[in-house]
């Protein structure tokens, strides 16, 4: 993303002056790269860098932060070709024929693949890459669609919320090759419990990712895409029956499971399921932070990148709405669905405004429990349900709200309602929202705790 803000004139900056902000400063943290424009002649280069920064190597935000008086002025546009972009790194021979020699020794290999596998647009790749290897696949929350989770080797996500599958099997594993994963501390959880008794290959464009959380037995930097495809050709094809047999056994032994404590009682698992049959598996799911977030990687079977759209490590409450009518607008022929907690909703509900205004067809589902679920579940487990600022108490009324901004409004209370509400909602061609009613005591499992290791999860509560 290249963004493009503008500031107080050039002679007024370090002032303090009226609306000044210090952008390049503030942004230096959470960007890749960013510009102050002093010179109307470095403009269009400038622009030039940006979007090549942002395109290449590990993507990311650049930002070009404008003076108003550098706006103003008038300077002769020379067009150029885009810059070429420069060559992704690509790993010494060396270091492909020790990768095949530890793969093609491998009993029990575990391929774990982040972000950066949708990043570099390896899904195919990775897909050749599985059925060459005969290994089961695990992901992260930033991966979710990056792998098809309907094919029979997906064992769902690895880490604090993952399933008990993947859990056994990094345990069991005797290998596991990690693909475009910055190994974040939500999926190590304690990175001095997590895979020692295994090496792991980690495939990775960034230099910055290697050992920085986990140490690593082989590193591959470059682009995910190229290095797998190199590997497809290298490796020769390996069976591996009894471990995928193992898999598919703890897959049947711990499925995903929510149980309603009253009869009628609308679990989050049975709406999103329903959502996920009738749309056939190809929405573009957008949410907010907390649990109704792991809810969707748990029970949402995304088989296709860049169908789950969410903040990932910044956790930002809020961010869902604005992601959901950008995801709309550019994607007009797919059905774009906020999936969103009472607190994340009023962080900036306002925003309805702007969906009715504009006709933005998305489906704002709010999964309604009056608390902070994922803040209260944690009061629960580990504070003795000492809970304290997770009960919200609003007294908001959801379906008067949209109506308020000339959007329709729909209420899910049990069991009987869930299909035909979702239908009637995927069936229209404007903004809607969907008030859902869930129990404020339903938690998210399995859970790691705090400093606990990943293979051993909670698994009830």
């Amino acid at each position: 993303m290249v963004a493009i803000t503008g500031n107080v004139s050039s002679e007024l900056l370090g002032l303090d002056s009226f609306q000044e902000v210090d952008i390049t400063g503030i942004t230096m943290p959470v960007t890749k790269h960013n510009y102050l424009v002093k010179h109307i002649e470095d403009l269009a280069d400038t622009i030039r860098k940006a979007f090549l920064i942002a395109g290449t190597g590990r993507k990311g935000p650049v930002l070009v932060d404008i003076p108003k008086d550098i706006t103003a002025q008038k300077y002769e546009y020379t067009p150029c070709k885009p810059l070429p972009a420069p060559k992704a790194d690509f790993p010494y021979p060396e270091r492909f024929h020790q990768a095949v020699e530890m793969l093609q020794k491998s009993e029990r290999p575990f391929i774990y693949t982040g972000g950066g596998v949708i990043a570099a647009e390896a899904f195919e790749e990775l897909k050749a890459f599985a059925e060459v290897l005969d290994a089961p696949v695990s992901s992260s929350l930033m991966c979710q669609g990056g792998y098809d989770q309907t094919d029979e080797r997906y064992m769902g996500m690895l880490g604090m919320h993952g399933t008990n599958t993947a859990a056994l099997a990094i345990k069991n594993c005797d290998l596991l090759i990690a693909v475009g994963t910055r190994f974040s501390d939500r999926v190590l959880c304690n990175a001095n419990l997590f895979a020692q008794h295994c090496p792991i290959i980690q495939i990775e464009i960034d230099t910055a990712e290697f050992n920085k959380n986990i140490d690593v037995d082989l590193k591959m930097k470059g682009d995910a895409k190229e290095i797998l495809t190199h590997l497809n050709e290298l490796l020769s094809q390996c069976q591996h029956k009894e471990w995928m047999e193992q898999i598919a056994e703890w897959k049947a032994l711990y499925p995903l499971v929510q149980e309603a404590s009253t009869p009628g009682e609308v679990t989050p698992q049975e709406v999103i399921e329903t959502l996920d049959r009738l749309t056939d598996s190809d929405a573009i799911l957008v949410t907010e932070v907390g649990q109704h977030q792991m809810w969707t990687a748990q029970f949402y079977q995304f088989r296709s990148p860049r169908h789950f759209i969410s903040s990932g490590g910044l956790g930002t409450m809020g961010f869902g709405l604005g992601a959901a009518m950008g995801a709309q607008v550019a994607n007009p022929e797919k059905r774009v669905i906020n999936m969103a907690g009472d607190g994340s909703f009023h962080m900036n509900c306002n925003e309805l405004s702007t969906a009715a205004q504009y006709n933005i067809p998305i489906i704002e589902l709010i999964f309604n429990n009056s608390v902070l679920g994922m803040v209260r579940q944690w009061q629960k487990l580990f504070y003795h349900s000492h809970f304290s600022q997770t009960t919200l108490d609003k007294t908001t009324n959801y379906e008067m709200l949209a109506q308020a901004f000339g959007i329709k409004a729909f209420t899910i209370r049990c069991r009987d309602d869930i299909e035909p509400v979702l239908k009637q909602a995927l069936s229209l061609h404007e903004p809607v929202l969907i008030n859902c009613y869930i129990d404020p005591d339903v938690n998210v499992l399995p859970m790691v705790p705090a400093g606990g290791s990943v293979e051993d999860p909670i698994l009830e509560m």
